[in-house]
């Protein structure tokens, strides 16, 4: 026999906490940019998200 679980072998896993769910929300939404998780006492009490726009310029680029 192999070592893969069987489907039923799974183990009931919790549900994904709130702010991971916020996080994937952020991520989705951003393209470019960072996403930053604040930890106080072992707990997650912030999620900072900056969006970057980038400007595509007309001009040449320097040899």
């Amino acid at each position: 026999m192999n070592d893969l679980m069987q489907p039923e072998e799974k183990p009931n896993l919790p549900e994904s906490p709130h702010w991971l769910d916020v996080v994937r929300k952020q991520a989705a939404s951003i393209h470019f940019g960072v996403i930053q998780i604040v930890i106080h006492d072992s707990r997650v009490v912030q999620i900072e998200a900056t969006q970057k726009v980038r400007i595509e310029s007309d001009r040449p680029k320097p040899i």
